[in-house]
């Protein structure tokens, strides 16, 4: 056991922080846990892969002096579906009670930090309070999205029942390390750094890209794997850039470069794919290099969408889409004037964060209130009032008919409406990166989204596609074809989509789960409400602390709240389960069935 342990003393339960090396090479190998070799195609070869390719991982706990072991509670403190944060020497441990069997995770959820006892406990997992992400109480193993990383789990070696007290035995450094990589399989393709051929080939390096990736290293896949981007850099946390605009990339990073280094991913920066050819199975970039692959995932996510207005080429006029363009609108806002196009989360977001660096911040939409189509009429105006009290002045039913220019810079946004706007910087929004496909043969709708099936598979064999620029299946909505551009979902995707490629027949039914943060306050919603003909309202609106509830016909279809943890969390959980919530259920103001026992 690595030297961790002293003779076991004579107490009713330990559990303990290490996983035996043994357990730990088999640990990813197969979906079931079985630890079985699977054979996979790759470069027309068959590859096996055997634990014992995989690189030695050195023991992380070597010495003795560094295991802690104290009794954290008694035995009746916690009933089943209790959770309990228990303080242990230098940090703390999840301590969770379920049919009868105690588990020992990490505290922190490892996307953002969240306190997991504040979370769901439900069916063998522990979901995330802020922002969803699923972890299995048995394996610390994270079952659904965001984030990349698993919780430690510190295993149980022996109980007995006369002290009554349940004690846990575990390490510094897995106390401090709030998070555990999955082990991957290593490449063992010949390096082909300028080859011309990969057996995969994924195009975009977001969340789905990025996860996909990363799912095929877990699954045991040892053949090439390039991972190309129009960005220059590698994958970083989008989501962030529109709530925090002065971000660096450095806060930004989702792996450090010693990662794909270490697991062969190979990342192409500044890559543009042109066309691609699948009769032939060849991506083309903008360069001319052309490059051979066997699977393809199409995960490009979105563009620039451009102004069709008069004077759309002035300078100064951006959309959010890397680090550059999000400092960039900082520096120009500083003090000025800044107009955002479009009063959804990306706009909205941005509008939040330049109120405190801009002299003025003006909103322009459609609609007649902000979110009025996602989160309806009364929650809409209950932000708008919230943002129109921090200074954002909105201009709604109009649109931008003119941006005008002195010496070629954007000095003015002329509306519709004809009042004019004083702008030194205008902020626009996005729309699908799909134009190089329109030739190849791989099916696009007219908004320009590329279906899938279930399994994210296009109309090409051996060509997936996953993230904010494709419409799936959504399965407890009756196989309704959406489109949800969030990244918890091009998580998920990114997962079926690897899942697939090594034919193991995946299939994405995950509940979508978003958040957005505005003023320092957020908002959650799960679910897919699009077409809700009633909103049920519990909670104060005026005071922003409320739960929201989405119903068509007499189900609820999603939720949203302010203030109100972890009940979106606790609503995933109930539709993930595959029950339906009742309409009646939640008009009349009982919330008893949606509590959390979390302590």
């Amino acid at each position: 056991m690595g030297g961790c342990f002293s003779k076991p003393k004579p107490v009713e339960l330990k559990i303990e922080v290490v996983l035996p090396e043994k357990d730990r090479g088999k640990e990813e190998l197969s979906a079931g846990g079985k630890g079985s070799p699977r054979a996979y195609q790759g470069n027309g070869t068959a590859r096996h892969f055997h634990a014992e390719e995989r690189l030695p991982a050195p023991h992380p706990y070597p010495g003795a002096q560094d295991c802690l072991e104290a009794a954290v509670c008694h035995i009746k403190d916690l009933e089943n579906g209790q959770m309990r944060e228990v303080e242990l020497g230098w940090g703390k441990v999840l301590l969770v009670k379920d049919n009868g069997e105690f588990h020992a995770l990490g505290h922190k959820c490892p996307h953002y930090g969240a306190p997991l006892v504040k979370g769901v406990l439900s069916r063998g997992r522990v979901r995330c309070p802020w922002h969803g992400a699923c972890f299995n109480i048995s394996t610390g193993d994270l079952e659904d999205f965001p984030g990349l990383d698993s919780l430690h789990k510190f295993q149980p070696l022996q109980v007995k029942i006369e002290k009554e007290k349940v004690y846990v035995r575990a390490s510094k450094q897995a106390l401090q390390l709030q998070r555990r990589t999955k082990v991957m399989a290593t490449c063992i393709s010949p390096s082909a750094g300028h080859s011309s051929s990969t057996n995969v080939l994924i195009v975009g390096a977001g969340a789905a890209g990025l996860v996909c990736a990363e799912t095929l290293r877990q699954e045991g896949f040892s053949d090439r794997i390039v991972l190309c981007t129009l960005d220059r850099h590698l994958p970083y946390d989008r989501p962030k850039l529109s709530k925090s605009l002065d971000a660096q990339l450095e806060q930004l990073a989702l792996r450090p470069k010693e990662f794909f280094r270490a697991h062969g991913i190979e990342v192409l920066t500044e890559a543009q794919v042109v066309t691609v050819d699948v009769r032939n199975k060849k991506a083309v970039f903008k360069d001319g290099f052309k490059l051979e692959y066997s699977k393809l995932l199409l995960a490009p996510g979105s563009s620039p969408k451009t102004l069709s207005c008069k004077g759309k080429d002035v300078e100064n006029v951006f959309t959010i889409r890397t680090p550059e363009d999000a400092n960039r609108v900082v520096r120009l806002a500083r003090g000025r004037n800044a107009v955002v196009v479009g009063a959804g989360f990306l706009g909205m977001e941005v509008a939040a964060y330049l109120t405190e660096k801009a002299h003025s911040v003006s909103v322009v939409e459609l609609e007649e209130t902000p979110f009025r189509r996602f989160l309806g009429e009364r929650v809409g105006r209950a932000l708008m009032k919230m943002f129109e009290s921090n200074r954002v002045k909105f201009y709604m039913q109009t649109e931008v008919s003119e941006l005008r220019a002195q010496d070629g810079k954007l000095k003015e946004v002329v509306l519709k409406s004809s009042k004019v706007l004083r702008a030194d910087v205008c902020v626009v929004g996005i729309v699908p990166a799909t134009g190089f496909l329109r030739q190849s043969g791989i099916g696009l709708d007219s908004r320009g989204f590329i279906p899938v099936n279930k399994m994210m598979q296009t109309n090409v064999p051996g060509v997936f596609a996953a993230g904010d620029a494709v419409t799936f299946p959504l399965a407890w909505r009756n196989n309704r074809k959406v489109n949800i551009p969030h990244w918890q979902m091009a998580h998920a995707q990114g997962r079926v989509a690897a899942q697939n490629m090594l034919a193991q027949e995946a299939e994405i039914s995950t509940v979508p789960y978003l958040w957005t943060a505005m003023f320092s306050k957020s908002l959650r919603y799960a679910g897919y409400g699009e077409g809700f003909d009633d909103v049920i309202i519990q909670g104060d609106l005026d005071e922003l602390k409320f739960v929201a509830f989405y119903t068509k016909g007499d189900e609820v279809i999603s939720v949203a709240s302010m203030n109100y943890d972890p009940i979106v969390s606790k609503v995933a959980e109930v539709l993930a389960s595959g029950r339906t919530i009742r309409k009646r259920e939640v008009e009349t103001g009982d919330m008893s069935w949606l509590t959390g026992k979390g302590s």
